[in-house]
This record gives C-alpha cells, structure tokens and sequence, in this order.
C-alpha cells in the first residue's frame, strides 16, 4: 500500500481493508466498476455528488492500493484489478445490510447501482425453474442479464441474442420490480414477454430493521 494513503495502523483486516476503501465515494467507485470498465467522464455521470479532483483522487488512491488499474490503450478507461473484482459480492451484501436502513434519501440511483441492487435483492427461489437470457437497455447502459435456474449473472453490454430485451430508465424499473408493477407504463419488452415479466417477479425489497 503507497504511504499516501491514510492508514488506522491497525492491523485487523477490516481496518486494513477501509485503509485502501473507507474513503468517502472509495466504495461507490468500485460499484460503478463492478460490471465493467469505464472512462472517468462515465464515473463522474454515476457519481453526480463527487467533483471531478474528489473523483480524481480516490482513483490515484485505489490505483495504489491495487484495486482499479488504468487501461494505457487509447482513451482512459478504468477498471477493477483482480483482487478489486472480490469486492462484488461483499458490495452486494453490503447494499442488501444498507437497503434496510430507515433513512431514505431523495438522490437517483445510477444505472449501475440499480443493477447491483437488483443483485442485492435477487430470490433464488423464485428462479428455481426459470431460463432466461435479457439485454436490459436502462437510460443509455446497456447490461446483458442471464437468469438460469436460481443463479443470475449481469455484465454491462449487449446480450447477444437475447430471448428478451427490456428497455426502461432506473426510476421506472425500479418501481417496477419493488412496487409490484409488473409492467408499468414505460417499460417496453421485446421478445419473450412472458419470460420478461418473470424477471420483474425475481426480486424482493428488503425488510426494514426492526430496531430502527
């Protein structure tokens, strides 16, 4: 770990662990991450709070502490390294913990982060018999979604040949698959529709904490 980086000089994982991620918007930029690579005009977009020299020094700082690497081809592009990538399933139930927090507050949700909520709050029992291949176009991102009998797997990008292709923006999916809607209006399906709205079905919202 480079010197720069502030440290808790603890030795207890966790501590060591929030030396390299405890920053403020550390760990939203390895969400922004999680499902692929981007340049640092499309971080700064799912980042709406953070300035653009915030931004650009909780780069440097995961850079060195090994969790984003820069791509040195053509335009910059970051991206989680190996070990960075370890993060996602803590990420996921880290949004899960989080999601049943009392406080709500008013900001959107990023594209990205919708994905991963969607992750956070997948019922494998509900998918226990569903096959299902999607292109899921949410705002200007597209994500390729395979559900397969109680598993889902989501990668940013296009799904090729997709069974169904769902084209939405975050507030309406998000009401969508949280507010029992199944299909309201501004969700468009192409494709296998039944198949489709048995995805909308696949989530569940988490239950608040009781001793808020």
């Amino acid at each position: 770990m480079s010197s720069a980086l502030r440290s808790y000089g603890d030795p207890c994982g966790i501590a060591r662990a929030l030396d390299l991620v405890g920053e403020r918007w550390s760990l939203l930029v390895v969400r922004e991450l999680v499902l692929g690579s981007k340049r640092f005009t499309d971080l700064k977009a799912g980042l709406t709070g953070a300035s653009p020299n915030v931004l650009s020094q909780r780069l440097r700082e995961l850079e060195a502490g090994g969790v984003v690497r820069r791509s040195s081809e053509g335009a910059a592009t970051y991206e989680l390294t190996d070990w960075g990538r370890e993060l996602h399933p803590l990420l996921v139930q880290l949004g899960l913990w989080g999601a049943r927090s009392s406080a709500k507050p008013k900001g959107p949700l990023s594209p990205d982060a919708m994905m991963v909520a969607l992750e956070s709050t997948f019922q494998p029992t509900r998918a226990a018999t569903l096959r299902v291949s999607l292109e899921l176009q949410l705002d200007e991102q597209r994500y390729a979604v395979r559900v397969d009998r109680g598993k889902m797997t989501v990668v940013r990008g296009a799904m090729p040949a997709p069974d169904v292709v769902i084209d939405t923006d975050v507030a309406t999916l998000r009401k969508s698959v949280f507010g029992h809607d199944v299909e309201p209006q501004g969700v468009g399906m192409r494709g296998d529709v039944k198949r489709g709205r048995a995805f909308l079905k696949l989530f569940a919202r988490p239950k608040p904490n009781p001793d808020a």
